[in-house]
């Protein structure tokens, strides 16, 4: 199998990994999916994702077919550069093989301008046409005309604060004082029209290519808050050269007023997924972005 021939004929790919007629090398590839490299005939390389063989239960439905579509909707001109989606199966993902690099300035800068690029490209409404999911947990992408403040508390921020406290991650305590903040949610300001965001931009899901350019990878694309994917940035120690990205950024879209203020605000959907996804040992950034947010 070469790589014109799995353009044509893509649904053949599992049968081939199935028999063993492709090279196949396990990578890492976070921690949901089972990642490899695959090395075809004519010396083309991809990365594919499937679902864990001992995983207790299947993939669910649509998983790699929205991330699929996440990709091929954020692939706009002037924006950043996503993978080619070769295969999008239900049980199976394959994406070009991006070689990796190192961090830059001036891959940083680029990045910046091609992000705001991308925002500005717009959605219809809050959500997707696509199924949502975040990690392995569903995400409601029903689209939505609410403002932004209530489409982000009921559809982002409530479901997993739910699940967390149901699943012990955080007590009893920690909801009461998480729903007093999304209760008065709209006293932060900062709603916008939805900009088309990749939605789960932690500085992991940045890949630093070889070509010099910020990659993105992992979305759980949506229409969303543009100051989303620019909080998540900041999470779990920071994105190689962050501010060089968002000044970057800013010169190229500038942000409202009080968008450093809302950064705990917008931070706290993919924290509150980690307490719902991984347990207590995020329980305290939870708090600390809940608890800042309700001093100011």
């Amino acid at each position: 199998m070469d790589l014109a021939y799995l353009r044509s004929h893509p649904q053949h790919l599992p049968t081939f990994l199935k028999h063993q007629r492709i090279r196949e090398t396990p990578v890492a590839g976070g921690s949901i999916s089972a990642a490899s490299r695959l090395t075809l005939d004519d010396g083309a390389s991809l990365f594919v994702k499937t679902w864990p063989e001992k995983a207790a239960a299947p993939a669910p439905e649509g998983f790699f077919m929205s991330e699929a579509s996440g990709i091929e909707w954020l692939r706009i001109p002037g924006g950043p550069p996503l993978p080619e989606v070769l295969v999008a199966l239900p049980d199976l993902l394959a994406l070009e093989w991006i070689d990796a690099g190192e961090p830059t300035r001036s891959g940083a800068e680029r990045f910046g301008r091609e992000l705001a690029a991308m925002h500005r490209a717009g959605a219809p409404a809050f959500g997707a046409e696509w199924p949502g999911f975040i990690g392995s947990l569903h995400q409601d992408n029903a689209l939505s005309t609410q403002s932004w403040p209530q489409w982000f508390a009921q559809r982002r921020l409530e479901p997993y604060l739910r699940l967390s406290v149901d699943g012990g991650a955080l007590s009893a305590a920690d909801g009461a004082v998480t729903e007093q903040l999304i209760d008065q949610i709209e006293v932060y300001g900062g709603a916008e029209p939805p900009s088309r965001i990749h939605g789960d931009l932690w500085p992991g899901n940045l890949h630093w290519a070889a070509d010099g350019r910020v990659w993105l990878i992992d979305p759980g694309a949506h229409g969303g808050h543009r100051e989303t994917d620019l909080a998540q940035l900041a999470l779990f120690g920071g994105a190689p050269e962050l501010a060089t990205i968002i000044d970057a950024y800013r010169e190229e879209w500038p942000l409202a007023d009080g968008w450093r203020q809302r950064v705990p605000l917008h931070q706290l959907h993919l924290l509150l997924v980690h307490t719902a996804l991984f347990g207590s040992a995020y329980r305290s950034a939870v708090r600390q972005a809940v608890d800042t947010l309700l001093r100011t």
